[in-house]
């Protein structure tokens, strides 16, 4: 089986549990470090499936690794070759899809219950109607054209989208502890001194960690199941 093309955007942002979920399942992965230099691949015929990580960046940085890789993302959708996106990598994936990437008025930094906004949208989570997932984002993506809305909530309406094989998150699905430690360590400037709104304090984001990370790794397994079941054999 050809591999998995995992594209990591900064040392920071790691496949986290998506990465632990393709190696308990023996699923042959590679991971494509644009962050140390490594150049987008030009054939998308050499992966069974693209998963795109976060990153502190916006879609619309001129970086280096923009043009080919949502060329890349293109030629993937069109070679129905199976693409999941988070954060970062859900805005990309609409951007190649032709929607709008901007500024949010309302970031989310932490934790916060998203909905499924139907019958048929809870397929991809394992039947859940909602569940409580970690956020840090500062832009928004719109819904790409022909995409479904599979993921809501009160501040930013566009959570996740699925076109066909293909889905993409605003929020971060794939949290491990080391990866919340890390970030609430790089990022303390931008937390509050107390919860408000969207945006938790630290000491509101570590409380239960580990139980609301436990309950968030079952929904993508769900989640990492139903995409891996369109990977190209």
């Amino acid at each position: 089986m050809r591999p998995v093309a995992i594209f990591r955007f900064s040392p920071t942002e790691g496949p986290g549990h998506f990465g632990e979920w393709l190696e308990r399942e023996r699923v042959p992965h590679r991971i494509i470090a644009l962050d140390q230099g490594e150049a987008v691949p030009g054939d998308v015929g050499a992966f069974a499936g693209i998963g795109m990580m976060g990153g502190p960046m916006s879609a619309n940085d001129p970086l280096p690794w923009n043009p080919p890789l949502l060329a890349l993302l293109k030629q993937a959708v069109a070679a129905d070759i199976p693409v999941i996106g988070h954060c970062l990598g859900g805005q990309l994936l609409a951007k190649a899809l032709g929607a709008r990437v901007a500024p949010t008025a309302t970031p989310e930094i932490g934790w916060g219950e998203v909905k499924a906004p139907d019958r048929a949208a809870t397929a991809w989570f394992g039947g859940r109607d909602k569940f409580t997932t970690f956020q840090w984002h500062y832009d928004i993506f719109e819904l790409p054209p022909g995409a479904v809305r599979v993921l809501t909530n009160a501040f930013n309406p566009q959570q996740g989208y699925a076109l066909g094989k293909h889905v993409g998150f605003q929020c971060h699905i794939e949290m491990t502890r080391p990866m919340v430690e890390t970030w609430a360590g790089s990022g303390a400037n931008e937390l509050p001194a107390r919860s408000n709104g969207a945006r938790q304090s630290r000491d509101d984001m570590f409380r239960d960690l580990d139980a609301r990370l436990a309950a968030l790794s079952q929904v993508a397994d769900d989640v990492y199941a139903r995409w891996a079941m369109g990977l190209v054999r």
